[in-house]
């Protein structure tokens, strides 16, 4: 399928090795002759490991794990040309799922992964914050308050029964937890301005498992970043931010064509090139879906067209 140099990335707590070397061998014979392999371990979820694959000469570079080890291989990659083919093995794969990779087929997702006619170019977004990190990179989206997990985890039997209504379980898991706070957002070269939330995310993508258009307007490739700020408090407000989540943003724009997404008094959607948010005081922040402690002020930035994929 390829004449590429292939190298593997894959975290041995999602799949074993053998198993992985054998469905290589069953798409494509010459690349598992050839391939060159490289583990990520609890200290080095990807990165690491697919800069090794880079400093080897691999010009496509396949990523076998789950949501942290695609976000820390796309960190290693962004720029450089290489291609990464994604292998999902994680819960959420919300990358893969919002490229439309295969999931549940090993197999499938590496036809996919081998096949350059698949091969595109998108957005990657990266992260300052105020904890002295070093800058970090994500694929998906960024923020605080309410886990995305939480709602792709939804349990699927009840979302087959119930259809959208499944997601109040969930959503009602968040009820307890949620705190407002007065927060600062700054878009672009924009002047400050002041909203009340307990959830912010910023993304490039952002559906997830049943239709939860999260950042419905969100495009891979549309060079801008698109923001939800979440106010709901009350079962009843909760109610109806997720009916915007999941009809007036997710089924909606099934039959409406070029709908833009609906907002409410407690779900805000904003977008922009570039974010700053400051917070009345540290708040757990997460990273595709990776919690990294505890921050008080952030910056966002887009890199266009900087990570191809497959």
């Amino acid at each position: 399928m390829t004449s590429a140099s292939v190298g593997i990335v894959w975290n041995p707590s999602k799949i074993d090795q053998d198993e992985l070397r054998d469905a290589v061998d069953s798409v494509d014979p010459d690349v598992a002759a050839t391939a060159q392999w490289f583990e990520t371990s609890v200290e080095d979820p990807g990165r690491g490991a697919a800069e090794a694959a880079l400093a080897a000469g691999c010009d496509l570079v396949l990523v076998a794990g789950g949501d942290g080890t695609v976000r820390a291989a796309a960190e290693a990659l962004a720029g450089s040309g290489v291609a990464m083919g994604i292998v999902p093995q994680g819960t959420g794969n919300l990358l893969a799922r919002n490229l439309d990779v295969p999931l549940g087929s090993v197999k499938k997702a590496l036809e996919r992964a081998l096949d350059p006619a698949q091969e595109r170019v998108i957005d990657m977004g990266w992260v300052e914050m105020d904890n002295g990190e070093p800058e970090r990179a994500f694929t998906v989206m960024v923020g605080f308050g309410l886990d995305a997990q939480m709602l792709s985890e939804t349990d699927d039997d009840l979302k087959d029964k119930a259809g959208w209504l499944a997601y109040v379980e969930a959503i009602g898991r968040a009820v307890s937890a949620s705190e407002v706070v007065d927060v600062t957002i700054t878009l672009d070269d924009g002047e400050p301005q002041q909203l009340s939330a307990h959830t912010l995310l910023i993304g490039n993508c952002g559906t997830l498992q049943g239709g939860v258009a999260l950042l419905p307007d969100a495009l891979f490739d549309d060079g801008r970043l698109d923001l939800l700020v979440v106010s709901a408090e009350s079962p009843a407000q909760w109610l109806e931010t997720l009916k915007t989540f999941v009809w007036d943003n997710g089924v909606r724009k099934l039959f409406v064509q070029d709908a833009s997404a609906v907002s409410s008094d407690t779900a805000v959607h904003l977008s922009g090139e570039a974010v700053r948010v400051d917070l009345p005081k540290p708040i757990l922040f997460e990273i595709d879906g990776e919690e990294v402690g505890e921050i008080s002020r952030f910056a966002v930035r887009l890199e266009p067209g900087s990570l191809t994929v497959r």
